[in-house]
């Protein structure tokens, strides 16, 4: 999609005071910001995460969703769609990686691998860390925070493991599993922590980041 159509009719909040811009692609960031009561509209980051390396899971989402931010705001520059206004708009951006055996489970680079990433979760458990950075385009104020959830897993049997990863969303996800998928739900024995985290924004989190941003103005 064109930048000039993400950005045209772009909406506000019931509140009127501020926008708001999603810097993510993910289907369940945007269920999520919807169920929060927010109208948005969507700018991708275009970065090579890969190449964005920090020793702790911690480090990484927070560094991830800040590079994401960046790269949207000098994006939206060079187009010329940051504007001074009295109206704050806010820039949402997030990462969340999965912490399996200690080891940190980004998006699976292939089906094998989303294959050996799901089996290391079969009857075991897995965290979900998730960031999330808001960033006031209006007066250049950024807050940034993660959060921590738990899941628990029941065994998965080779078969059900084999049908999620021939549908392909394994790949397009942190951790190489979608803990809502019809085919796994069955197998989450228990989730600690939000389970917005576990998808990829907590509500919590996020109103709590928007609102200390609008107060930072004041």
């Amino acid at each position: 999609m064109e930048l000039e159509k993400e950005i045209e009719g772009k909406m506000t909040t019931c509140n009127s005071s501020f926008k708001i811009i999603l810097g993510s692609s993910s289907l369940a960031r945007r269920q999520i910001l919807n169920e929060m009561g927010y109208e948005f509209t969507v700018v991708t980051a275009d970065i090579d995460e890969k190449s964005i390396r920090r020793d702790k899971p911690e480090e990484l989402v927070m560094a991830l969703a800040e590079a994401k931010a960046n790269a949207i705001i000098e994006r939206l520059q060079i187009e010329g769609h940051v504007e001074e206004d009295a109206q704050a708009t806010l820039l949402i951006t997030a990462d969340t990686v999965v912490v399996s055996h200690g080891m940190v489970r980004e998006k699976p680079n292939n089906k094998e691998e989303a294959r050996e990433f799901i089996k290391g979760y079969s009857g075991g458990h897995a965290a979900v860390i998730g960031s999330v950075v808001v960033s006031n385009l209006t007066t250049g104020i950024r807050k940034g925070a993660w959060e921590k959830a738990e899941v628990y897993f029941h065994e998965i049997p080779d078969e059900i493991i084999d049908s999620v990863i021939e549908e392909g969303s394994t790949l397009h996800v942190a951790g190489g599993l979608t803990l809502e998928h019809p085919l796994t739900s069955p197998f989450v024995e228990a989730v600690v922590g939000s389970i917005d985290t576990v998808w990829g924004l907590s509500k919590a989190l996020t109103e709590k980041l928007i609102k200390d941003n609008l107060v930072a103005v004041k």
